[in-house]
């Protein structure tokens, strides 16, 4: 049986005079293309929002009517977003750090508390804050911040489809996939994939060197026909 998410540590939250309390999550982490976002929603007090889970178990229709829903509602949300090249940079780790500190940044209000899916805080964040394993399965604002993130770049990934047709983008959204590796095999890597992941540099290696081929051509084979 899924879990679904409890207010239990909003309400306890509330309850001590702690009105704005943002739920923080990311999406992206293991992709192997396009970036990591991340959100960050406060919900009102009374937010009634039927269905609210960690967005991975639910259908993409079910993610975008709860994305609808929570836009409409929601006191504030932010939106950080983490380039590939800050990926190659940073690590995926820092990344997915940066992208929720983004995210919270972003918020118009400021919260006066944080809850942080996962086991870690937010590095940099200067706000009090509770790591939550499962936050995302548990807790409403965090599984709010989820649907935002994963919409977010579901829909961001599917605009890159249309760019590059033929990787596929608007079905795997970036991550690893057979019909992903095998385009990676057969057109190569694109700007937006992560050069750094192993499955990408196995498929540039394959790729054929025309600068080495050129240098490779004889004096006779350079003279125009």
């Amino acid at each position: 049986m899924q879990s679904r998410p409890e207010p239990l540590f909003e309400q306890d939250v509330w309850q001590e005079g702690i009105a704005l309390v943002a739920g923080v999550d990311e999406a992206g982490v293991g992709a192997w293309a396009g970036p990591v976002i991340a959100a960050a929603v406060i919900l009102p007090g009374d937010a009634s929002l039927s269905g609210l889970n960690d967005s991975k178990l639910l259908s993409a229709k079910r993610r975008a009517i709860l994305f609808d829903a929570i836009r409409e509602c929601a006191v504030a949300i932010g939106v950080g977003r983490v380039e590939v090249s800050e990926i190659e940079l940073l690590n995926v780790y820092w990344a997915a750090m940066l992208a929720r500190q983004r995210a919270v940044e972003a918020l118009v209000l400021a919260p006066n508390h944080v809850l942080v899916d996962g086991k870690r805080r937010i590095t940099g964040l200067r706000l009090p804050q509770t790591p939550i394993v499962e936050g995302d399965r548990l807790h409403p604002s965090i599984s709010a911040a989820s649907i935002i993130a994963k919409v977010t770049r579901d829909r961001l990934m599917e605009e890159l489809g249309a760019v590059y047709p033929g990787y596929g983008f608007e079905r795997h959204k970036g991550y690893g996939t057979l019909v992903h590796l095998t385009a990676l095999g057969q057109l190569g890597p694109l700007p937006v994939h992560r050069h750094s992941y192993l499955p990408v540099i196995t498929a540039e290696h394959r790729q054929p060197d025309f600068f080495a081929m050129a240098r490779q051509r004889t004096p006779a084979d350079s003279i125009p026909h």
